[in-house]
C-alpha cells in the first residue's frame, strides 16, 4: 500500500520520502508472504460486499498500474478453479451456495461454471481425472507479489523517491507542516502502527513455496477442506504458493507440523507431481486486521493519514484503497469510499460507516 501510494504521488510531481523498518525486498511484511490472488467471487464466501466490489475494481486497475512500472510483473487473469474430494461434497455445496447468494447480491460478478468429467479435464488437463467435478470462477486473477515489490522499488528509484530502509519510526516522529518537516505524512505500516491504532490485531497465516517442475496448473486452484479451503497459486517457472491457515493470533513463530502436513498433503492429492517438489520456503506472517475485518482510512490530523486493516485481501483491494486516498486528496470527498463501504475516520469521529 505504501509503495503504491508513494509511486502515485511521485508521478503527480510531489517530492516523496519513503521510510521502512525493513529492507527493499519487503521482508517482515505480509505483502512478501502473500499469494497475491485477485479473487473477488471466491472471497465473497468469507467477506463483505464492499470488499468484493473493491476486488472487482482491482481486476481492472492492476493492469493499468503494472503497465507504469519499470520491470515486468507476472499477472494472470485466467479464473479460479474450485475442487473437492467426494467426502467433502457437502462442504462444497455449502461453499458454492454462498457464492451463488453473493452473485444475487452483486449481479456484476461472473456466473459460476459447474464442470464435470470432460469439461473439468479440458479446463485443467493436469488433473488427469483425479476429480469428478469442480467449479470454475471466470475472470479472477493473480500476480507475483515479490516481482511487484521489486518493480515498485525500481520505479521509485528512477523517479528520485528518497527511500530510507531499516529505519523504524513512529507517526509522532514527524511534525507535518512545520519548517523542515514534510507537508503530509501517510502511515501504511500494517501491524507496525498498533502503537497509535490499538484496535489492530494480527491474523496469522502460514504459506509454503514449492518448486515443482512436474506440475503444470493453469490457474489458482482452491481445494475444499474440512477445516479451511486450501489454495494453490501457480507462478512462473513452476513455482507454487500453497496456503490456507488463518489463526487468530499475532504469533510469528515458525509454522506448525500439523499445518505444514495439511498443506503439503492437500497439494499432493491435487497432483502427485508435488511429491517430488522442492520446498523453497515455509513462511509465517500476520495480516493487519481491524475488529470488523474491513479496511479503513483514518485522519489523525489535517496533514496525516493512516491506511490500514487490509487483512487477507491486501493485493485484491489495494488499487481501490489507493484510488480512495487519491480521490480524498484531490477532491476532499470520498465517493469511492462510500461505494466500497470503507470507513473514514477523523480525530476519533467516524465520518463514513462501513
Amino acid at each position: 500500500m505504501g509503495r503504491l501510494l508513494a509511486l502515485a504521488l511521485a508521478r503527480q510531481g510531489h517530492s516523496i520520502s519513503l521510510h521502512d523498518a525493513q529492507g527493499p525486498d519487503g521482508a517482515g511484511a505480509a505483502a512478501r508472504v502473500a499469494a497475491a490472488m485477485l479473487a473477488p467471487l471466491a472471497e465473497s464466501a468469507i467477506t463483505e460486499p464492499g470488499v468484493v466490489r473493491m476486488g472487482q475494481h482491482g481486476l481492472t486497475r492492476w493492469p493499468e498500474l503494472l503497465a507504469e512500472l519499470d520491470a515486468p510483473v507476472y499477472f494472470q487473469q485466467n479464473g479460479t478453479l474450485i475442487l473437492w474430494h467426494r467426502q467433502d461434497a457437502g462442504d462444497a455445496r455449502r461453499f458454492c451456495g454462498l457464492l451463488e447468494k453473493n452473485r444475487r447480491i452483486n449481479p456484476e460478478l461472473p456466473a459460476l461454471q459447474h464442470l464435470a468429467d470432460q469439461e473439468l479435464q479440458t479446463a485443467e488437463p493436469a488433473l488427469q481425472q483425479r476429480f469428478a467435478s469442480g467449479v470454475y470462477l471466470p475472470d479472477e486473477g493473480q500476480l507475483d507479489n515479490r516481482q511487484l515489490l521489486a518493480a515498485l522499488h525500481r520505479t521509485l528509484e528512477r523517479l528520485g523517491v528518497a527511500m530510507h530502509w531499516h529505519r523504524a519510526i513512529e507517526l509522532s516522529d514527524f511534525k507535518p507542516g512545520q519548517a523542515g518537516e514534510p507537508d503530509f505524512v501517510f502511515d501504511c505500516r500494517g501491524l507496525g502502527a498498533r502503537g497509535q491504532w490499538p484496535a489492530l490485531r494480527g491474523v496469522r497465516g502460514e504459506v509454503v513455496r514449492l518448486h515443482a517442475p512436474e506440475v503444470t496448473l493453469q490457474r489458482p486452484t482452491r481445494l475444499i477442506h474440512p477445516r479451511y479451503p486450501i489454495y494453490i497459486a501457480p507462478k512462473q517457472e513452476h513455482l507454487f504458493v500453497i496456503g490456507a491457515t488463518e489463526i487468530e493470533s499475532d504469533d510469528m513463530s515458525p509454522a506448525s507440523v500439523r499445518s505444514t502436513l495439511e498443506l503439503l498433503s492437500a497439494a499432493y492429492t491435487v497432483h502427485p507431481g508435488f511429491a517430488e517438489a522442492r520446498i523453497l520456503e515455509i513462511a509465517t506472517q500476520c495480516r493487519p486486521t481491524l475488529p470488523d475485518n474491513l479496511p479503513a482510512v483514518r485522519w489523525t490530523s489535517e496533514r496525516s493519514m493512516e491506511v490500514n486493516g487490509l487483512y487477507r485481501h491486501g493485493f485484491m483491494i489495494a488499487p481501490a484503497m489507493l484510488d480512495i486516498v487519491l480521490q480524498m486528496l484531490d477532491t476532499g470527498d470520498c465517493e469511492l469510499a462510500r461505494r466500497f463501504d470503507v470507513a473514514v475516520e477523523q480525530a476519533g469521529l467516524q465520518l463514513t460507516q462501513a
